[in-house]
Order: C-alpha cells, then structure tokens, then sequence
C-alpha cells in the first residue's frame, strides 16, 4: 500500500509585505531566498535592491503582493551613509580597487563649506550614471559581470531627483586604512529617486572638491512610506518561524498595502462586476485620465488596481478599468 502523503504545511505569512532589516554581506537575492526558506512562501521578490555590504530596509513582496512590485518599486528612498573622501575606487565603494588617491594639499584644503557646496551642486533632477560596477543590465548582462571580464562597460547616464543630499555631522578623520592613516570621512543623508546611486554621488563629490572619495558604509532608511524602524531581522524572522507564529513586527497584510495612488471603495455590484474584469462607474473620483487606482470593497478588502478610462464632466463621475485583479487570491 502506498504511503499518504503528509498535508502540506502552509505559510508562515501568505499574502502581503516583509519589512526587513538586510545584514552586510549578503545580496538582496539571498535575502529573498532565505525569507522562502524561513517561511515557505516561494512566491517571493523585493522592490529595489541593496548592495552587499549595504544595511537596511528591503521591502519584499509575497504571494499575492508580487503583482504590485511595479508599483512599489519606483518608490522614493532615504539613507544614511559615510563618504571617505581621499581616494577614488574602481566600485565608487570601499570593497574596490583604489584606482587614484587625492594631492595632499587638495586633502588639507577640505572643509564642510566646500562639500556642502558640491553636494548642493548636485541636487535636484541631474542626469546620473551607474557605477561600473553594478546590478545594471546592458544588453542582458550586468555591468559588474562586464567589468570582471575586463570588457568595456557602457554606462548611459540618466535623470534622477535628489531630493536631499547633505551633511549628518562633522568632518573627521577615520579608521586606518591597510595600515596607514585614516581618510577624512563624512556622514551624510541622501533622499532620492528610485534608480540613483548613492556610491555615483560620493564618487561625484570627491571628484568636485578635488580630492577623490568613494562610499564606506550605507544604511536604507525609508522607501516610500515604509520605515526601517518597523522592519524585522531574519533572526527575528526565524524565531517567529520556530515558535509557528506570524512575525509581530516587519508584516503588511494584503489588504493593508499603502498604494502611491487614490483609492475607491466599491460596493458589492461594482465588485461583482470588477472581478470579472468589467468596467465601472465612479462617483466621487479623484485622479485624472490614465491615473490609477487602488480598489477595495466595503469590507476594506483588496480587490484590484485600475485605471481612470474616462471623466465625466465636472463633478468627479468617472469610468474605472480593472487592470490588476486579485479576487480569489
């Protein structure tokens, strides 16, 4: 006779998002990859990545929440970091080669008030380049995999918002590098756009006052509405897990994803339609044509993201298109 087979156990967590505390020293796929493993919902991404050596909040999508990487992605971001300025590396980060280092009287020379100066020089909308080394694709191939090769690496600039990007305290000399002194560092925070750099815009600064710099440490703060104070471990995450219990801190249930856009509240014969992918009309319609928008029904349930087909007059009447639909998940 042949054996049964064990029911399979369920998730730890289903539908919905993992604010998490990424640790140095892995890439935001191997974090993706251990939240699978610790709590068995494979269907698993992340809404922008962090580098290895980088800290701080991941936002992760699962199971039904997948579908709205696109919208989450594209999110505004905070850090914290520190510029070490006195040498530029093949990176633009501290894990690189140094590939030249700054006079000593350009390194004399250096105060507050001129990278203040060059940090202001470059915020708001600039035309940005990717670093040499990063997850970017050209072409179907990341441009660290063509740097490691020794190919040439083509970089396309484009246009980001920095929002921020300032001093979060004094100028002092660091930690001993290789067994010499320590290089002038400098915290700093930076609030941008989604596709910026923050190990281009230390770079940028060195190259501005003269004395070369590269990133040595940074920390994600904030993405979009998302707070790193609100994120878990992944110890936390396992300890959860061992115990069978969902996690207290760092989860969004489904329902309860904040959208960059309006929302609209069906009642139960626009929801009938709406889930069979039909359009509605909308009273009291905030948004333009084109516009998303999140749709819940009056049990405050995530039903589907749509758009604004059509405005009627004046008076906020529209036509809605369901575009994303989650009814069943």
């Amino acid at each position: 006779m042949s054996q049964k087979k064990k029911p399979k156990k369920p998730p730890l967590v289903e539908n919905g998002l993992l604010l998490v505390d990424k640790e140095p020293g892995g890439t935001s796929h191997d974090v993706v990859q251990r939240v699978r493993r610790i709590t068995g919902q494979k269907k698993t991404g992340h809404c922008g990545t962090l580098d290895p050596d980088a800290t701080g909040l991941l936002v992760l999508t699962l199971g039904a929440a997948t579908r709205l990487t696109r919208f989450l992605i594209r999110a505004p971001k905070v850090y914290a970091g520190t510029i070490r300025f006195g040498a530029t590396t093949d990176t633009y980060d501290a894990d690189g080669e140094i590939t030249s280092e700054g006079p000593a009287e350009a390194l004399e020379a250096l105060d507050l008030a001129a990278i203040e100066a060059a940090m202001a020089e470059l915020t708001g909308e600039i035309d940005h380049t990717p670093p040499p080394y990063s997850a970017k694709k050209v072409q179907g191939k990341k441009l660290y995999e063509l740097a490691r090769e020794g190919k040439e690496v083509p970089r396309e600039s484009k246009r980001v918002t920095v929002y921020e990007l300032r001093p979060d305290g004094e100028l002092a000399e660091g930690p001993a590098v290789n067994g010499g002194g320590g290089r002038p560092e400098l915290p700093f925070i930076l609030g941008c756009s989604s596709g910026t750099y923050a190990r281009t815009l230390a770079h940028d600064v060195g190259q501005a006052v003269g004395t070369g710099a590269h990133l040595s440490a940074l920390r994600r703060l904030k993405v979009g509405p998302f707070l790193l104070d609100d994120a878990i471990t992944l110890a936390e995450l396992e300890a959860a897990a061992e115990a069978g219990t969902p996690p207290e801190r760092g989860w969004i249930g489904f329902d309860d994803i904040p959208l960059p856009f309006g929302e609209i509240t069906a009642d139960a014969q626009q929801e009938e339609r709406l889930v069979h992918g039909q359009s509605v009309l909308v009273r009291d319609l905030v948004g333009d044509e084109g516009d998303w928008v999140k749709i819940v029904n009056r049990r405050r349930q995530f039903i589907a993201v749509g758009t604004i087909v059509e405005r009627i007059g004046s008076g906020g009447v529209g036509i809605v298109q369901p575009r994303v639909v989650f009814a069943g998940n």
